[in-house]
């Protein structure tokens, strides 16, 4: 058995932007498939070819070469419109390359989008059981991973339903759970888990661990970068279609913070109607800013700290609970913070704008990256209105002036958080005892 899961050649994909685009089923591109010659014939008799001079041609994906080892985990990396997607959709043979190839050995699952590879018209169960027969498993295999499928998914009472009256989050539970246990040798997962709850994307991520652990190979996207240290061993950086690194996870997702293309110290949402949020609130602004008001995506560990997050209410009559997470590139959560303003606790808010800021105080945080979730909630009831993965991201570096919790001591310093402790020290001169005689 080959010891390489997935060999990539010079792949890369090439769009007509003056051309109609639309999303297509799996269905949709087997006939798809099925027509091509002929599309093509009709479109050189008529047109030649070339594409007219109203076509714009974008690349989004160039000369992609990478190799992944048998029990892999990599993580794939970089902004929207990166290339990241497409590079899947290769993979999992949904769209053919312009050029290059890519050989595959083992049996892929993927999850790329809401609903992926689901019939409309089938309920859960009969989609658990499609899903299964498109893997080749038979059916005695299929009914053996049912029951935790649905466990996993908690759809039960659905479980009879056709899956074209389920919610986006039920979509993404069932298509989860269905390509994490039945019996892919190779998984692709793209950024599907934001649009879960927080109790499912911490349970999926559980879940991959465990897959991760009993060999299976798994190409994962995600702009959570906690979540791609946490479970990945090795990234891939994409940058406008290329590939522009790869190596260990924590290095990668480092370059990709510092090197401008992914998250930064702040994020703005101009538009109002482009920005996160529900009907009650929406999300302008978070930021991570000094004393000074500056924002910086580098920050000493001995100055405070503030997340600032910005929004409109947009509905008035709530109670509402801005808070944030910390995470560092290791996956682990330092903390988590209320905003406990006594001039807005249990106040319903009427319209306008807010800025809520919550200060780490100096020598704190641990050095390296520090990754931001940002949500809002009403409560009583409770309403979950925002919930933003790695929202914003900053480097805190430790100074090697002796005056910060590594003192003289130059070396690497473990930990989630680093305070400046107060040290005493009480020395008996009369507890002394004589040197012992050398040897």
């Amino acid at each position: 058995m080959s010891e390489i899961a997935i060999r990539a050649e010079g792949l890369a994909k090439e769009y007509h932007l003056g051309a109609a685009q639309k999303t297509t089923t799996f269905r949709e591109s087997v006939v798809d498939l099925c027509a091509a010659p002929f599309r093509r014939a009709r479109r050189v008799l008529r047109r030649g070819p070339l594409a007219t001079d109203q076509d714009e041609i974008h690349w989004a994906l160039k000369d992609a070469s990478f190799e992944i080892r048998r029990g892999e985990v990599v993580g794939l990396v970089g902004r929207n419109g990166a290339g990241k997607s497409t590079l899947l959709k290769i993979l999992s043979r949904i769209t053919e390359p312009t050029l290059g190839y890519a050989d595959i050995h083992g049996r892929i699952g993927s999850l790329l989008e809401v609903g992926t590879g689901f019939h409309a018209e089938l309920t859960g169960r009969e989609n658990i059981f499609l899903s299964g027969a498109i893997l080749g498993m038979k059916k005695a295999e299929i009914q053996q991973k049912f029951d935790e499928i649905v466990e996993f998914a908690q759809i039960g009472r659905f479980l009879d339903t056709p899956v074209k009256r389920y919610s986006s989050g039920m979509f993404v539970r069932l298509g989860f759970a269905v390509a994490a246990h039945l019996e892919s040798e190779i998984l692709l997962i793209d950024e599907v888990l934001a649009v879960g709850d927080a109790r499912f994307q911490k349970k999926c991520l559980s879940k991959m661990e465990d897959i991760q652990q009993g060999g299976r190979t798994v190409i994962f996207v995600s702009h959570n970068m906690s979540a791609i240290t946490r479970i990945c061993k090795r990234a891939i950086l994409l940058e406008e279609g290329r590939i522009v690194s790869e190596g260990p996870a924590e290095q990668i997702v480092s370059s990709y913070l510092t090197g401008g293309l992914g998250t930064k110290a702040s994020r703005e949402w101009p538009d109002i109607t482009r920005a996160p949020g529900g009907d009650i609130c929406r999300l302008r602004a978070v930021r991570a800013r000094d004393r000074d008001g500056s924002v910086s995506d580098s920050v000493d560990i001995r100055r405070a700290i503030g997340i600032e997050i910005e929004f409109d209410v947009i509905q008035p009559g709530f109670f509402l609970l801005p808070h944030f997470y910390m995470w560092n590139d290791q996956g682990v959560l330092i903390l988590g913070a209320n905003d406990l303003d006594p001039a807005w606790r249990r106040r319903p808010r009427p319209v306008g704008r807010y800025v809520s800021t919550g200060w780490i105080p100096g020598n704190f945080l641990a050095e390296g990256t520090v990754f931001v979730d940002i949500s809002i909630i009403a409560i009583e009831p409770t309403i979950s209105q925002v919930w933003e993965q790695s929202i914003i991201g900053f480097q805190v570096v430790d100074s090697m002036d002796g005056d910060t919790h590594r003192g003289d001591w130059a070396g690497p310093q473990p930990g989630a958080v680093r305070p400046l402790l107060e040290w005493t020290t009480r020395y008996d001169e009369a507890t002394a005892v004589d040197s012992p005689p050398r040897m």
